[in-house]
């Protein structure tokens, strides 16, 4: 029996520059865009959103964030899936060990949405339980919620966005992750 395919919603954010083992420097944006160009390896028919910049919640005595949002589909389970985000985070430069909730990070990705799952374990919940609260998610995910599939969690989501307050989410600009 073959596994189906979800469609998966991530939330992708970055504050903090990175300097590879080569010594190439990237900026936030750039470590989006090479992000998403690994998420075109785990997601099919990939979609991301624009960028936009964010004044940090929780902890906000740090540097902005660069925020977008990616969908596409997903074959496999929630928690391959997760493995699978945490591969690309670590590759750029995301060290669990080494911070602390809510700060600085180079890289970190969400599972947002995985279909129409409802998942709690230890490692992983879904729907994020603090989506309803992110105008820095919800903003770029209305974004790229576009196939007729969509339109219930883009209907509820949208009435999430509209209760919440400024949030200090601008937009920044488009990624360019293929020109990688």
């Amino acid at each position: 029996m073959s596994e189906v395919s979800v469609r998966v919603v991530l939330g992708l954010g970055s504050n903090r520059t990175l300097t590879l083992e080569n010594g190439e420097v990237l900026e936030p944006v750039q470590v989006l865009e090479k992000a998403c160009a690994a998420l075109e390896q785990v997601l099919s028919g990939l979609t991301v959103s624009s960028v936009y910049r964010t004044k940090a919640m929780y902890v906000t005595d740090q540097d902005d964030f660069y925020n977008m949002a990616a969908a596409g589909w997903y074959t496999g389970s929630a928690e391959s899936l997760l493995d699978a985000t945490q591969a690309i985070e670590a590759r750029y430069g995301r060290d669990r060990t080494r911070e602390f909730r809510n700060g600085p990070r180079s890289l970190d990705i969400d599972i947002e949405v995985f279909g129409e799952e409802t998942h709690t374990t230890d490692r992983l919940q879904i729907p994020h339980p603090r989506l309803h609260e992110r105008r820095f998610i919800l903003e770029p995910m209305l974004e790229i919620l576009s196939e007729p599939s969509d339109t219930r969690i883009r209907d509820q989501f949208a009435l999430f966005l509209e209760q919440l307050p400024d949030q200090g989410v601008r937009f920044y600009g488009k990624c360019h992750y293929r020109s990688i």
